[in-house]
């Protein structure tokens, strides 16, 4: 390696660790490197910071995260962790990725150093059992340590108890597919659970990374006391000029070893035409903030809808719920004379106003019909509204995407008018969306922004739509 080299290649952008009484990564290493595996540099700072004690013996941090691009030597230092996990604590771990052939391609090189009779002897007398069926593989060490490997599904990680969880291909994850990995670790053998996640930057869509990046978010702002994160991308911005070969030792801690320099201008060569996901895979760019705080409704456009109308003596209307509960909205939807949908709010703190408020417009008003989504926070007003005798209609969350999406391309092609309201205007303004399997959903995750209003006349407006269809399916 120059000397050049040396001096460009540098410490993660990012590095935090919470305090430790003591820390495992010595003996982690050592033991590691008496089988070939000999950290790097870098490598053995990430596991300092994941092998952490408290005072009371438990790990320091309970979740850990690194991003680093591809061929680093991410790997590695899993199998560091795994190995020494399982051989000298007994630890069980489950490690999970995104594709069938990563489990698989890890499965069988952490299980190469226990079948290797001949160099491992000590490993190979510690196997209980390997198993190499496809989808099932594991090793299972006679100390209660073992190594199971899945990939992932919103079902993946029933039936399995164990102390560590892996992520790897974090970019992947979905918040469903934690959501049914999680309980493997609630009740920890060994009582000292952990959570790894490793990958690089998700893609700026889709559901999948959204909890990899909820956990840089936490790792940025140093929010999570129990938290390690470590990330060598490059800082958030503008896309990075990706030509500089100083750009790419900086993020690369592996550069000018095993990862060959000829190959990343290769890569470079072949996605020119892509220089966003270079930039994500190569050079950890997660993203330009800046970019990204754009709605999905052109406020333009919106602005362009505002017309005056009165309240409507028919309407359709949809109750919503904020998460936490401290707004609610009723969304109002009609059909315009000019053929167009009116929507109106009315919105206001808490939820205790949101079934008297019902009862008033149903005595004023022609209502055609009353809808919410059960499984919403919207659901807790039901009992309430069964007593005041309001009834309702039942929204599926398949509906409620339907809506999300019906109301965006509306809004593109002037199917609305609206009066200028603060509330559902601000609402627009930070419209976000996310996806949940096949379903865009409107994006409810920053509780600082109240967009209960949008969701509410979204829906009413759905509603509005939806039953004159129906209306003109039936007279046919």
């Amino acid at each position: 390696m120059s000397s050049s080299a040396a001096v460009l290649r540098s410490k993660p952008r990012v590095r935090r660790a919470p305090r430790s009484s003591s820390n495992d990564v010595d003996d982690a290493t050592f033991l590691a490197s008496n089988y070939g595996l000999v950290p790097d540099d870098w490598q053995e700072d990430v596991l300092e910071s994941w092998l952490g004690r408290k005072s009371n013996d438990r790990w320091s941090a309970a979740t850990c995260g690194l991003a680093v691009p591809r061929q680093n030597g991410k790997n590695a230092l899993l199998e560091i962790r795994e190995l020494f996990g399982m051989v000298a604590l007994g630890e069980k771990f489950l490690h999970t990725a995104h594709e069938v052939k990563t489990a698989r391609k890890a499965f069988l090189r952490i299980a190469s150093f226990f079948e290797n009779e001949r160099e491992y002897p000590e490993l190979r007398a510690l196997v209980k059992e390997i198993r190499k069926t496809n989808g099932q593989e594991a090793i299972v060490l006679t100390n209660g340590g073992s190594c199971e490997f899945i990939a992932r599904s919103k079902g993946s990680g029933r039936g399995f108890t164990v102390d560590v969880l892996v992520c790897d291909e974090a970019q992947d994850l979905t918040s469903e597919e934690l959501a049914a990995l999680l309980p493997t670790i609630s009740a920890s053998p060994t009582g000292n659970p952990q959570v790894i996640l490793t990958g690089t930057p998700p893609k700026p869509t889709g559901s999948q990374g959204e909890v990899f990046r909820s956990v840089r978010e936490d790792g940025e702002a140093n929010r999570d006391a129990r938290l390690a994160w470590t990330d060598f991308g490059v800082a958030d911005g503008p896309l990075p000029d990706c030509e500089d070969r100083t750009v790419w030792a900086a993020v690369n801690p592996a550069l000018f070893g095993r990862l060959n320099i000829a190959e990343v201008e290769r890569e470079i060569a072949l996605m020119r035409s892509d220089l966003e996901g270079f930039a994500r895979e190569r050079l950890g760019w997660w993203g330009d903030p800046d970019t990204e705080t754009a709605g999905v409704i052109d406020l333009a456009q919106w602005a362009a809808l505002k017309g005056d109308a009165e309240p409507p003596e028919r309407a359709t209307l949809v109750v919503d719920v904020s998460p936490d509960r401290k707004r609610a909205s009723i969304g109002v939807a009609a059909e315009a004379r000019d053929g167009r949908v009116l929507v109106m709010v009315t919105t206001g703190p808490g939820v205790a106003w949101i079934v008297p408020e019902l009862v008033r417009l149903r005595e004023k008003r022609d209502i055609v019909e009353i809808a919410l989504q059960p499984t919403s926070q919207a659901g807790s007003l039901i009992p309430d509204m069964v007593k005041a005798g309001v009834e309702f209609e039942a929204l599926t969350s398949t509906q409620m995407g339907q809506a999300c999406a019906s109301f965006i391309e509306g809004v593109k092609q002037k199917r609305f008018v609206h009066v200028g309201q603060h509330e559902l205007d601000a609402a627009v303004g930070n419209a976000r969306t996310r996806f949940s399997r096949e379903a865009e959903l409107w994006d409810r995750r920053n509780r600082a922004i109240d967009i209960s209003p949008l969701v509410a006349a979204s829906a009413a407006a759905f509603r509005v739509s939806s039953l004159a269809k129906s209306k003109q399916s039936f007279a046919f």
